[in-house]
């Protein structure tokens, strides 16, 4: 059995495990789905067991695979963890990096930075990866974070560099409309929908626009600012995006209770890695000194 077994096998039953679908095993090993089958199926008759049964929902474990799971547990982080204190004695500044902030953050700022960091560093490829949720850096989906948070994962080390605000905003055009009746409380608004319901400004909206006054919700900031700026209404905005869009005027000033904090992020393992240390300084340094940032001396906080 010994010999019949073939090790990389066992990655396909850890993905599938990590992922929990053939198909999202087969997408994150960059494989196709027939791969995917075709290593289960060695690795069963390797071992001469079943591992997964073949269900019409999709495959479960079997009370053997639960225990091949079990045993393997902490086996992917560990080689994950050498490879990274490895790559640590890497000094030079190049290689790839993968980079993963918001789209709000990229269209706001840091596209530009990027662009200047490349300039300076040639031979360092960029991969952006934009996604609104941590992605896991332990894991190394990403190596570099830029994220606005309150409250930034603990096992990851980085620095605060400032804070974004939100306002109100309108269109001028729809202010127009308006005319001198410019009651509040006959503004039409375009909310966050459900998958933002966790921000500030969703919760602020529930408790004070009424439902029949939301004309419109979107599921991005980004498209949030298009939206208020076609006159669609009203809109809670981050203020570096709508402040730059010369159609846009704010009607009320940032509420200090949405202020969110902007973190330069990576992984303990990664701090010593040159071009992963060149990049996040680089970073910090242009959002510390961001105009369109609100900066205050608490923010520039030690790294964590």
């Amino acid at each position: 059995m010994a010999e019949a077994l073939h090790w990389d096998d066992l990655q396909y039953f850890l993905a599938i495990c990590r992922k929990g679908t053939i198909g999202a095993a087969a997408r994150w090993l960059s494989v196709n789905h027939s791969t995917v089958l075709r290593r289960i199926s060695s690795l069963e008759a390797a071992l001469d067991l079943r591992l997964f049964d073949r269900l019409p929902s999709g495959y479960a474990l079997t009370a053997h695979g639960h225990e091949l799971a079990n045993g393997l547990a902490g086996i992917t982080e560990q080689i994950e963890a050498t490879q990274r204190r490895l790559t640590g004695g890497d000094l030079a500044i190049q290689g790839v990096i993968r980079l993963t902030s918001t789209d709000t953050l990229l269209q706001a700022f840091l596209m530009t930075y990027v662009a200047e960091f490349h300039a300076r560093h040639p031979q360092v490829q960029i991969q952006i990866v934009v996604n609104n949720s941590f992605l896991n850096l332990t894991q190394r989906e990403a190596d570099i974070a830029v994220r606005g948070s309150n409250r930034p994962p603990e096992n990851l080390i980085g620095r605060r560099t400032g804070v974004i605000e939100t306002a109100v905003y309108a269109s001028r055009k729809y202010l127009r409309a308006l005319g001198r009746d410019r009651d509040v409380e006959k503004f039409h608004w375009v909310a966050p929908d459900e998958s933002l319901a966790h921000l500030e400004s969703a919760k602020w909206m529930r408790q004070n626009v009424p439902a029949e006054r939301i004309a419109m919700r979107v599921d991005n900031l980004v498209g949030m600012v298009d939206a208020v700026a076609a006159g669609v209404g009203v809109g809670m905005l981050l203020c570096p995006l709508a402040d730059r869009r010369r159609e846009l005027v704010r009607v009320h000033e940032p509420m200090r209770q949405m202020d969110t904090a902007i973190w330069v992020l990576t992984h303990p393992d990664l701090k010593h890695v040159a071009r992963i240390r060149a990049l996040t300084d680089f970073l910090y340094e242009k959002l510390r000194d961001e105009p369109r940032l609100r900066h205050e001396e608490a923010m520039a906080r030690s790294p964590r």
